[in-house]
């Protein structure tokens, strides 16, 4: 497969379908939840959005990293939450409406903050690729394209025809898993005789950044005192990048086009089902099963429905 097609065509179109996914199972009152959880939603907000490029910046710095490699973690950074949370933090029995709500609110926010985190990051570590930048008005409309507009397609369809997106979500989150697996695995084919070469060079600045991020999650929700399901849901939303977005954003022809730059995210990619993993099971044995309203989001957002939301 070569990498135009793969950049051009796969990459948008992966990511379209996961968004419109994603919006097929949120509803406005995903949006107002803030006001029903506004100290976890604040709190969860300020350190994927803030402290989290911070945490990316710092780890780029200490870790021995080539120039691109460098730009690619900030990217990486760059890019908060995804329905892969939600996911995960259904089935560490978190709160689960907290963070479909952190997910759907970060993913517009970051539509601005991602062109001006990355670039300041171009101008950090870039080097000799420092005049590559991302047009912010440019980019903020490439990525609203791919993010914005799927999920408000798929809270449409929900809104209006919440049989049919019931339907259709479990069979859309399949087919973007699929395209997301094909992309991850296209991106280490092309560069199969490095893979073991990128692994030792990005495997450890990924890893670190997804278990001290869980780490900062998990330990201001806990300084916050919030509830168990509460503070299992931030450490997933804080920990559990968008890598399918940071892919996107280094490889698409139309924004870095710099596949190589994709390469921490690629590699995250498989490293933190295995982190998010260990610590789903940990939180999953030490707290009982979420409460019912929990539950029902819980289905709305990352499980099968077997009746339409109410609106």
């Amino acid at each position: 497969m070569s990498q135009s097609i793969l950049t051009a065509v796969f990459l948008p179109l992966a990511l379209f379908i996961i968004m419109l996914g994603m919006g097929l199972g949120l509803t406005l009152d995903d949006f107002k939840r803030v006001l029903v959880y506004p100290k976890a939603a604040i709190l969860g907000l300020i350190a994927q959005l803030a402290m989290l490029p911070i945490i990316g910046f710092a780890l780029a710095s200490i870790f021995p990293l080539r120039p691109e490699l460098a730009v690619g973690v900030i990217v990486l950074a760059a890019c908060p939450g995804g329905p892969t949370s939600n996911m995960l933090t259904y089935l560490a029995r978190g709160k689960v409406a907290l963070s479909i709500t952190l997910t759907a609110v970060s993913s517009l926010i970051t539509v601005f903050t991602i062109p001006l985190v990355v670039n300041l990051g171009m101008q950090q570590f870039a080097g000799e690729y420092a005049a590559l930048q991302l047009p912010f008005l440019k980019t903020v409309l490439q990525i609203a394209v791919i993010t914005v507009i799927p999920v408000a397609l798929g809270m449409t369809l929900n809104r209006y025809a919440p049989r049919f997106a019931a339907q259709v979500e479990k069979s859309v989150k399949w087919l973007a898993l699929f395209f997301v697996g094909l992309i991850i695995a296209a991106l280490l084919l092309k560069e199969r005789a490095n893979v073991g070469s990128f692994f030792l060079q990005v495997g450890g600045v990924t890893l670190a950044l997804n278990a001290v991020t869980m780490a900062l999650g998990y330990g201001l929700a806990s300084l916050a005192r919030l509830d168990q399901p509460s503070t299992t849901a931030i450490t997933m939303e804080v920990g559990i990048q968008n890598g399918t977005l940071a892919i996107a954003v280094a490889s698409a022809p139309t924004l870095l086009n710099r596949p190589d730059m994709a390469i921490p995210a690629a590699i995250y990619s498989l490293i933190m089902y295995v982190t998010a993993g260990v610590f789903a099971w940990w939180s999953s044995q030490r707290q009982p099963l979420a409460l019912d309203e929990d539950r029902q989001a819980a289905e709305v957002g990352v499980g099968d429905r077997n009746s339409p939301p109410s609106h």
